[in-house]
């Protein structure tokens, strides 16, 4: 039997995003291919070449942080707290005195309070210095997302904050495993969170061409993989798991979900865009995801890629899989669920854990939806358009972020020996 103060094991899951703001609505909208890309709301677009992204919609974070709290913290935050809220809530985790010391935060994003920045940043221009927010600073932190859920939960464990563009919430479970193994918390909330939604973001994307311009499509804009891609889609939202210490898991019976096998983190050192169109950093993250987690190649059933439809993107994470697993490569389900809820850069690994447990859980893997028309240098199995109902044990889920950097997380169907 593996030593359970090693072994760490989700025990709780909450999130906010395009397709859904709990986990049953998420799972629900995957099953069935259904894409949260719409045309934006949040602000005028018009003049945008592209004027689609994915949003979070019916979401008020009074409802979980209070009204006069969440006036105070900006949207990505507002979503941290409730997809936290959700996540200790189904973890069935009582937090109060006896532990308070014994539970940490690390919550990741790309960019922080972006529109606090930018609405801001008007009120200075068009009313005067006077008239900027007190909050404004410890708003557009971007360590206030998790320096407010210890605030609303009140514990006292390490608390911290990785910025790592789109990796950032891959990070963040990677620190929370390192947190809980040093033997300085039991367990950890955890995840990533994102709203860059904003004119500033979108005008910053477009001039890079980055983005999908197939506005009167929306919903077909976001499509990995497939050789008519042309740009990634812009998502917001939340994803928070509970990471627990197995043995305190199994002192408080707790409803295990699956169990957090390992983690590769990487860097490319190549181009602060761009992956390495050799795929070593991404290479070496999975093949070190693996080694940790003490599996090999051929146990992997399913790889929730980063598959951001982006060229070269899907093209080179497509070539770091087949180094990655030789042979077993082609027999590998890989699919990327950016295809229906956009990309949420520093938030995505969050709700894409969250994704890979719930295949564990309904032994089925979401699809990629929009796939119609193969790309030679994309040619893995990406299960197009339908979810497959498969045994699903073991699951590898990629993010890879701005900066070269890499992040892998293994999630495994948890069995106590």
């Amino acid at each position: 039997m593996r030593n359970p103060e090693d072994r760490i094991v989700i025990t709780g899951m909450g999130l906010v995003s395009p397709v859904g703001n709990t986990v049953d609505e998420f799972w629900s909208a995957l099953r069935q291919g259904k894409s949260g890309i719409s045309p934006v709301t949040l602000f005028d677009a018009s003049a945008f070449p592209t004027r689609i992204a994915g949003e979070v919609r019916n979401f008020d974070g009074a409802e979980y942080a209070g009204r006069k709290a969440s006036r105070r913290m900006d949207r990505f935050a507002q979503f941290a707290v409730a997809a936290a809220c959700m996540a200790v809530e189904d973890s069935g985790l009582a937090i109060n005195d006896s532990n308070r010391s014994r539970v940490g935060v690390v919550i990741g994003t790309g960019i922080g309070g972006l529109h606090t920045l930018e609405q801001e940043h008007e009120t200075l221009l068009t009313k005067g210095p006077d008239r900027v927010s007190p909050f404004l600073v410890p708003m557009l932190m971007c360590n206030s997302a998790s320096g407010y859920i210890s605030i609303h939960f009140g514990v006292f464990g390490p608390n911290a904050s990785v910025v790592t563009a789109c990796a950032a919430a891959g990070h963040s479970i990677s620190q929370a495993c390192d947190i809980i193994r040093n033997g300085d918390a039991d367990v950890v909330i955890t995840g990533g969170a994102e709203a860059a939604v904003t004119p500033v973001a979108f005008a910053g994307f477009c001039s890079m061409k980055a983005l999908s311009r197939r506005n009167d499509e929306p919903e077909k804009a976001s499509r990995p993989f497939d050789a008519d891609r042309d740009g990634f889609v812009m998502g917001e939202g939340a994803g928070v798991v509970i990471a627990e210490r197995l043995s305190h898991a199994l002192d408080r019976n707790a409803d295990i979900l699956a169990e957090l096998a390992g983690y590769g983190i990487t860097g490319d050192g190549c181009h602060i865009t761009a992956m390495d169109p050799d795929g070593k950093g991404a290479v070496m993250a999975m093949q070190t995801a693996m080694k940790r987690a003490g599996v090999s190649p051929s146990e992997i059933d399913y790889i929730n890629a980063h598959g951001t439809s982006t060229e070269i993107n899907d093209r080179t994470e497509t070539l770091a899989v087949k180094k990655a697993f030789g042979k077993h490569a082609g027999k590998l389900a890989v699919s990327s669920t950016k295809s229906m809820t956009g990309h949420l850069l520093g938030a995505s690994g969050g709700i894409e854990l969250i994704a890979s447990v719930l295949a564990i859980q309904n032994s089925a893997v979401p699809p990629t939806i929009n796939y119609t028309t193969p790309d030679p240098d994309c040619d893995l199995d990406y299960v197009p358009n339908q979810c497959r109902e498969q045994p699903v044990n073991v699951v590898m889920t990629n993010s890879f972020g701005f900066g070269g950097h890499n992040a892998c997380l293994i999630v495994r169907r948890f069995f106590e020996d």
